[in-house]
């Protein structure tokens, strides 16, 4: 007698890392995807039988023609806060969901309790804040702080899917404020709160609420130690809009930054100030990042930066240390240190006047911005000039360019929006790259004074001939 054996395969256990999402073929101590240790988790999920037929199904509408399909559904709602509304291309659209992530104190529940008392007050459709991580007694003091009291403003304190759903049916909101997604868990899926699995199970069914009922949602993310959204990568595809919050604890400057938008611009930049009051809009801030002298002081310059398609005036400074035996050091604060490092070194090399090999350098910028784009070179090099050679740059000069290695100054991008922007702050005269003059594509701002330098040696040049101009005045 033969003995009959199952053709039942038994469950291939598979393999997820718990930061990122990856699967690996069998355990790992460090995933390969994102290098995360002591990450990759057992997930028992059977495999199926690939190859399987899909039969049709008759759909529940019908596909149209797109002249005949109406965009009025989708149009953007404001929120009445500008600069958010600025990010977002407009304002909230039904339907849409909004991942917003940030650093744990950077301002993040905040700037969304205003937002919801904003919409309640004027959207005429109520909203919903449904508060994972605090009471809804905490909340409420928070929105006395505020100001954030309205009766169409909706608060929750839950952890569990179904019963944020079941408040979703209560109230019927036209805003959800879900803070936050790592904090939710979705009944019959394994895996703890914040997990890869819980994460993405939790996400895709507030997704699929949305578009059905066209609640616009706002789902608050945390962040790891890199910046990055912690939890599956597949989370920042299922939203439509991805912000970033940044800012420094230190600081009062708060910048919300696109990093995905289907609605509109995804590299747009909303300026926030935050005080004792909460937070509100900056939509002019580009005095944050000035300090206005009675007298010119050397190791200053001042440049403008793009935040987005915004135009930044910000003032660069520079110190020069004492000669020290050794290393000197070379410290930054909100500009790139590796930047610095080799404007020194081309100062040094295609200059005669400077020598800064055992000197020691501290550059920082003003008002807690951080310049990383290569146009704040030029400025960082005549900051440090200005400081080593004891020359006090002009007030009204402003400083744009790429420093290469060879000493050549590069051109950038959107030289026009910047000369504009200094033109309005009252700067007369703009160092720029070669190509970026009266005779170039990106004009000239009336009554405004821009000359072109192909080099350092040319930019130190045409910055002390306009210090020398404004001395004898």
């Amino acid at each position: 007698m033969t003995t009959s054996r199952s053709s039942a395969k038994a469950p291939k256990a598979s393999y997820v890392c718990d930061a990122c999402g990856h699967n690996p073929p069998k355990w790992l101590g460090r995933c390969p995807e994102c290098g995360e240790w002591g990450s990759v988790i057992e997930s028992s999920v059977t495999v199926g039988v690939s190859g399987r037929v899909v039969s049709s199904r008759m759909p529940a509408e019908p596909a149209r023609p797109i002249a005949q399909i109406s965009a009025s559904p989708a149009r953007a709602v404001a929120t009445g806060v500008g600069e958010l509304d600025r990010v977002l291309g407009g304002g909230l659209v039904p339907g849409a969901v909004v991942l917003l992530a940030g650093e744990p104190g950077v301002g993040k529940s905040t700037l969304l309790l205003d937002v919801a008392q904003q919409w309640a007050a004027g959207a005429g459709s109520p909203s919903l804040v449904v508060s994972g991580e605090e009471s809804v007694s905490q909340v409420r003091l928070r929105a006395e702080r505020l100001g954030a009291l309205h009766d169409r403003l909706y608060l929750a304190s839950e952890n569990d899917l179904g019963t944020v759903i079941g408040h979703l049916d209560a109230v019927k909101p036209g805003l959800l404020i879900l803070d936050s997604v790592q904090t939710v868990s979705a009944p019959g899926t394994e895996g703890v709160p914040g997990g890869v699995t819980q994460v993405r199970a939790v996400t895709a069914a507030l997704v699929s609420i949305a578009k059905e009922r066209g609640i616009a949602t706002v789902l608050v993310g945390h962040v790891t130690k890199d910046g990055q959204v912690a939890g599956p990568r597949v989370l920042e595809h299922l939203v439509d809009v991805v912000l970033h919050f940044e800012g420094d604890k230190h600081s009062s400057l708060r910048l919300v930054r696109g990093v995905k938008n289907r609605f509109g611009a995804a590299d747009e930049v909303g300026c926030f100030e935050m005080h004792e009051g909460g937070i509100s809009s900056l939509p002019d801030p580009s005095g944050l990042f000035l300090t206005r002298y009675l007298e010119p002081v050397p190791g200053t310059c001042v440049t403008v930066a793009m935040e987005g398609r915004r135009a930044l005036v910000t003032e660069v400074q520079a110190l020069i240390g004492a000669e020290v035996q050794g290393s000197p050091r070379r410290t930054v604060s909100g500009l790139d240190h590796a930047r610095l490092a080799m404007v020194l070194a081309v100062l040094e090399r295609r200059t005669k006047q400077l020598k800064l090999y055992n000197r020691e350098v501290f550059a920082a910028t003003v008002g807690g911005i951080r310049l990383i784009e290569p146009s704040a070179d030029l400025a960082m090099a005549l900051a440090v000039a200005s400081g080593g050679l004891d020359l006090a740059m002009a007030p009204h000069l402003v400083a744009i360019g790429e420093v290469g290695l060879t000493g050549e100054i590069r051109r950038v991008g959107a030289v026009g929006r910047r000369l504009a922007e200094a033109a309005r702050l009252g700067f007369k005269v703009a160092l720029v790259p070669p190509g970026c003059g009266p005779d170039g594509a990106d004009g000239t701002p009336k009554g405004m004074e821009v000359i072109e330098v192909g080099n350092v040696q040319a930019a130190l040049q045409s910055a002390a001939r306009v210090a020398a101009d404004h001395g004898r005045r």
